[in-house]
């Protein structure tokens, strides 16, 4: 079971501008891998933008002309599978030999619902896995549809088995235990939370999966924005997500992180004999596992 050097990218989208927000991605990718990285994460979101702090013209029982515009923008900025900026995304893990997850807003060819995904694709450039995150939270349901659970699986892939949640799913106790029933290793969480608390859910989730947990986050400041949507923005703090990004062993150990305040990117290395030795005493689907059962 050799050591695998995991990278993960804390930096912020281009927002609004889908092509360049991939040419970031690339260079980012290619950086991590030349520093020796194997697998590359990338946060919710990345490709397409997390749009935190727009209303897209919306409050209960009304829209705003303005806002559908907004959304527009927003629309052409998706990822749509199958398109050549989905094979450049492909091509960013075949030129660097890595395994890339990466945060994408996207879109099915003839659709006109945007979903918030994680994407996987091998170091052969194949996508392997498309989660669409089952459940946006708050005014994310606006701007994103729900995923149908099909995504939920983990990957046996030569560096481990890799799964993953977005977010907020991971307060989704069923979801987890979908991953832990296949044996997930390598747990990806993409998030958009930068808030205390969500270190103390990646250190749950490492120490009740008995799993390696990757939290990669965006650091994102109103600057970023393009200037015509930053007048939205008036009122909240300059720096709209510090980041956080953490690497988390299988004990509950932070290992790497968590990056605050800034864009950078997280190594670590990471050994799946420490996923083994950890479930010495707890194994959630093992022999740890309640199985039911009443009075004799």
């Amino acid at each position: 079971m050799p050591t695998t050097k995991i990278a993960l990218i804390q930096a912020a989208s281009v927002l609004f501008n889908l092509e360049a927000t991939i040419e970031k991605a690339a260079g980012l990718a290619r950086e991590a891998a030349e520093n020796g990285a194997q697998l590359i994460l990338f946060p919710e979101a990345f490709i397409g933008g997390y749009p935190r702090g727009l209303s897209f013209g919306t409050v209960v029982g009304s829209r705003s002309p303005e806002g559908r515009e907004q959304w527009l923008a927003y629309f052409r900025n998706a990822l749509v599978m199958g398109s050549p900026a989905a094979e450049r995304l492909g091509a960013i893990a075949r030129d660097n030999g890595a395994y890339l997850a990466i945060g994408a807003v996207e879109r099915d060819a003839q659709g006109n619902t945007l979903y918030c995904s994680l994407l996987v694709f091998s170091p052969q450039g194949e996508l392997l896995l498309r989660h669409r995150k089952l459940k946006p939270t708050a005014a994310e349901r606006i701007i994103w549809g729900e995923g149908d659970g099909t995504g939920l699986r983990v990957l046996d892939t030569p560096l481990g088995r890799v799964g993953g949640l977005i977010c907020w799913e991971n307060y989704m106790p069923l979801a987890r235990m979908a991953l832990y029933q296949q044996n997930v290793q390598l747990y990806l969480a993409p998030t958009a939370d930068q808030r205390d608390s969500w270190q103390a859910t990646l250190r749950h989730i490492a120490c009740e999966g008995r799993c390696y947990v990757l939290g990669c986050n965006q650091f994102v400041t109103r600057e970023m924005y393009p200037e015509p949507y930053r007048k939205e923005l008036q009122g909240l703090p300059e720096v709209l997500c510090r980041g956080g990004s953490a690497v988390v062993g299988p004990l509950g150990e932070v290992a790497a992180g968590p990056l605050w305040g800034e864009e950078g990117i997280l190594y670590a290395d990471i050994s799946l004999e420490e996923v083994v030795k950890s479930k010495l005493d707890f194994d959630v689907v093992g022999h740890y596992r309640w199985r039911g059962g009443g009075r004799e």
